[in-house]
């Protein structure tokens, strides 16, 4: 499995957002410089030079000052060719006209911002840290600047969020001629804010129905934009789609650098060690940084093709699968894809096996037919 992309995480944020379960921490005392040191170790590790896309996510690495940015930019080029697509993370308050110039001059070409919402209370109740008007000026600097592909993140089922709340938010975007939404349901991980919250009956959440409601409404506004949906959470225009988070769905491999970092090398998945200081104490001691790794069964391997695959608006090949696995999909899923095709929640086109409208609705429904069914 030749490897094509990269991952790369800085776990460092000016705000800790409440629902957040990512591997983050509170910018201010932490070992930056250090931390980056040691990423450029472990990146220089790798076997592979030429990448076809490079994702730089947190965390929050417009978090980084202007120094650091740019310290990591030259790294990143010193060490890789990205022939393809460049994307950052960002948050739209961070990138300022000289951050923004600095990516561009190293070769970014793609924008992440999580906007999350356009309502000031709600952006305050996530405990974001920019400000209604701060998505404004980001998406305009980065036009001023030449960004030409810049995507926003914009969640639903939020707390104290209607449908009509949502509905602003995604018109807003839209309004803004952007090129990408990704679009989550909010999901309350523990060891967040939010959870602890939520157990203590000091947070109430909009029930299954509304969070339904807003995801066929942003399927159906989405279908009257510009953008075209090519996956369950994701749409954008012509040429705009992720091609980085394609690697995932389509099951490829993929290095992650940097502590928290998951990546998918010759067969193995792997994750790094969480905590900063751990992070940075196995890179000075010369060793690879992993918390554990494992090698997928042939059988886990087939089920994560069918359930990252259907993920996808154009679904699981079935030529693909039999190339890759040297079985016919129906041999091993047979039973399953009958079942799910007369319950209207995938359906057969040529060569592809995907998901019908409602079967996007209760996607995880799908997807679990497949891990019950070898």
């Amino acid at each position: 499995m030749k490897v094509k992309s990269a991952y790369i995480h800085i776990p460092f944020c000016v705000k800790i957002c409440t629902y957040c379960d990512f591997n983050k921490y509170f910018i201010q005392n932490q070992p930056v410089d250090h931390y980056l040191d040691c990423l450029i170790k472990e990146m220089e590790m790798s076997e592979t030079r030429e990448l076809q896309t490079m994702f730089v996510g947190g965390g929050t690495p417009t978090a980084l000052d202007v120094h650091q940015l740019e310290k990591l930019l030259i790294a990143i080029n010193n060490l890789f060719t990205i022939t393809g697509e460049y994307s950052f993370e960002a948050n739209p308050d961070e990138l300022t006209i000289e951050k923004l110039q600095l990516l561009k001059r190293y070769g970014v070409n793609r924008l992440s911002m999580g906007v999350q919402t356009f309502n000031p209370k709600l952006l305050e109740v996530l405990g974001r840290s920019h400000k209604t008007e701060d998505i404004y000026s980001a998406v305009e600097n980065a036009r001023t600047v030449g960004f030409e592909s810049i995507s926003l993140d914009l969640m639903y089922q939020l707390p104290q969020q209607s449908l009509e709340d949502f509905k602003e938010s995604l018109d807003l975007a839209l309004a803004l001629d952007i090129d990408h939404i990704s679009s989550y349901g909010l999901i309350l991980e523990p060891q967040t804010q939010f959870y602890n919250m939520y157990r203590k009956g000091k947070l109430s959440m909009p029930n299954e129905d509304v969070g339904e409601a807003m995801y066929e409404y942003l399927i159906t506004r989405m279908h009257s934009s510009e953008m075209h949906q090519y996956e369950l959470s994701n749409f954008g225009k012509v040429g705009h789609e992720s091609e980085h988070n394609k690697v995932y769905w389509k099951n490829e491999g993929y290095y992650g650098f940097g502590a928290g970092a998951s990546g998918y090398v010759d067969g193995e998945r792997y994750t790094n060690v969480n905590p900063v200081n751990h992070y940075i104490k196995k890179i000075e001691n010369n060793e690879r940084p992993i918390l554990h790794a494992t090698q997928p069964t042939r059988t886990e391997q087939m089920e994560e093709e069918m359930f990252l695959g259907l993920r996808m608006n154009q679904g699981v090949s079935i030529s693909r699968f039999h190339e890759k696995f040297d079985i016919s999909i129906n041999e091993i899923f047979g039973q399953t894809l009958s079942d799910l095709l007369e319950r209207g929640l995938i359906k057969q086109s040529d060569d592809y096996f995907s998901l019908t409208e409602r079967g996007k609705v209760i996607g995880n429904e799908v997807f679990e037919a497949f891990l019950l069914s070898v």
